[in-house]
């Protein structure tokens, strides 16, 4: 699959299959994922994975919508407020390039914010100094969902003097 094609279909996953996906896969996913730009090589991502006890914790609504794999992200904090936020746009990089990867592979994501709540930091054992981006279900779709419609590009284009 071209690049292209991997970005325009690859849509977050809401029922996933119990088929296992290999812990190498993974890894691998991960390994390239660290190629994301990230402001004076800060690679500022840790990954955890969520084993069943903390996920059950966590108590999402669809469970991660039953996908065999839970990984939460985590972006360090850095310094100041703007290497805070480097390191969040570095880190949401770093979850993308991991999302596009899986897909090429015929394994999809669904990409949860409940990590920004107190009881999900307090589940996943997240320090202080750490921000979570997204915790991820990771698994081989039982379905995937048409593309939602998107506004064309030109009307957020905007030409500087």
């Amino acid at each position: 699959m071209d690049i292209q094609k991997i970005i325009t279909t690859r849509r977050n996953i809401k029922k996933f299959k119990s088929d296992k996906v290999e812990h190498s896969l993974i890894t691998s996913w991960l390994e390239a994922a660290t190629m994301a730009p990230n402001h004076k090589m800060t690679e500022p991502w840790e990954v955890l994975f969520v084993g069943p006890e903390t996920r059950a914790k966590l108590n999402h609504k669809t469970d991660f919508c039953q996908a065999p794999v839970v990984l939460a992200i985590l972006s360090k904090h850095g310094a100041t407020d703007l290497e805070r936020n480097e390191n969040m746009a570095a880190v949401s990089c770093f979850i993308q390039n991991f999302m596009l990867m899986a897909w090429e592979s015929g394994v999809g994501t669904f990409w949860s914010s409940l990590g920004v709540s107190a009881a999900a930091r307090t589940a996943l054992n997240v320090p202080d100094d750490c921000d979570v981006v997204g915790i991820l279900g990771v698994g081989f779709p039982e379905e995937v969902p048409e593309a939602k419609e998107r506004t064309p590009i030109e009307r957020k284009i905007k030409h500087l003097s």
